[in-house]
């Protein structure tokens, strides 16, 4: 098994791709989903996000005020680090669970949907392949902008934080440009999903695990066989 790194721009058209992708049948883990899940009322992560930035980014149901979160770690990059050394660990912890997962089910590669893959390069080193969606900075701030109903401000505030979409495009082996309509964006992930399809990066995986697992059979039957003796 191999693995894909897919990344993109906030409001690049990523959600489209995976849907798109899932679609095809390919095993994408989603950082955002996992995000969401590490931060629920009641985890480790929820209990030291409110300890260090307080009750005030806490909704009265005790759910997380994303909205208000985000307006703070946006305008901070030392508030945006923090956030980030807290749930950083907890979802890369998820996403090696699952990524084993779908190992054991026989998937010949897995999709991982990183938002900061290209800003953090942590994870990139373990990508056979990296996948960049793209769209032109104009229409990324003008769907963001109708996405959100934030004002024009706050959206280069969070465009910011990011490295800029056209900077991601040499880091990446593989670029799905999605500022036209989906039908043009379908086409490019068909072709993402052949080559995909067609390569054998598993198989070096896929060999080492079988060698592993048969010199485990072969030890226990060599133990066997002295206890028995």
């Amino acid at each position: 098994m191999f693995l894909v790194g897919l990344s993109g721009g906030i409001a690049s058209g990523k959600s489209t791709v995976v849907s798109i992708l899932r679609e095809l049948g390919c095993a994408v883990i989603d950082a955002d989903v996992i995000a969401r899940e590490v931060v629920q009322r009641g985890t480790p992560a929820y209990n030291q996000i409110i300890s260090h930035f307080g009750e005030d980014v806490v909704l009265e149901s005790g759910e997380l005020d994303r909205g208000k979160l985000g307006s703070i770690i946006f305008s901070s990059p030392e508030k945006r680090a923090l956030l980030n050394s807290i749930t950083h660990p907890p979802i890369h912890r998820a996403m090696l669970k699952q990524t084993l997962w779908h190992f054991l089910l026989g998937y010949r590669y897995v999709i991982l949907d990183i938002p900061l893959l290209f800003e953090t390069r942590t994870l990139m080193r373990y990508m056979k392949l990296t996948v960049l969606v793209y769209c032109d900075p104009q229409t990324q701030e003008e769907r963001l902008i109708r996405r959100s109903g934030l004002s024009r401000e706050e959206v280069r505030k969070r465009l910011a934080a990011q490295l800029p979409i056209t900077s991601k495009v040499p880091l990446a082996d593989h670029v799905i440009d999605n500022s036209g309509d989906r039908d043009s964006t379908r086409r490019q992930v068909l072709q993402l999903h052949a080559s995909l399809e067609s390569s054998r990066g598993y198989l070096p995986t896929r060999i080492a695990a079988v060698a592993t697992a048969a010199g485990i059979m072969a030890l226990m039957w060599n133990l066997a066989r002295r206890l028995w003796q």
